[in-house]
């Protein structure tokens, strides 16, 4: 697994989501469309602010995870299970790169399963 190449892609989609989070917070602020005096065109609005504030969240927890990924990858943990302490699949990072767990963990498999899994 190429780590720098690892880095730059969680870089790069934690400054995207930056991006995202702060263009919906300024939405949701008004700051460019106060609300209107409408009544049925402030309904809209609310209902926008509803959706935007949805985006918002999404992306705050998913910019959390990043964060948490290149703390491990700095640390040299990023590739090992926190739960199991065994390797997480290459494919199931390159799927989910900010992901802390093995397949058998994050699916939640029982002991038994799991252990037979990593021998």
């Amino acid at each position: 697994m190429d780590i720098q190449a690892v880095r730059v892609h969680l870089l790069k989609r934690r400054e995207e989501l930056r991006n995202r989070a702060s263009r919906a917070s300024a939405d949701l602020r008004h700051e460019s469309d106060p609300l209107s005096a409408d009544f049925a065109e402030q309904v809209t609005q609310r209902e926008n602010d509803d959706v935007l504030g949805a985006i918002s969240q999404s992306a705050q927890a998913e910019l959390r995870q990043l964060e948490a990924a290149l703390r491990r990858l700095e640390e040299g943990r990023y590739t090992t299970c926190s739960a199991c302490g065994e390797p997480i699949e290459e494919e199931r990072l390159a799927a989910v790169p900010y992901t802390d767990r093995c397949r058998a963990c994050a699916e939640g498999a029982p002991t038994s399963q799991h252990y037979s899994r990593h021998p």
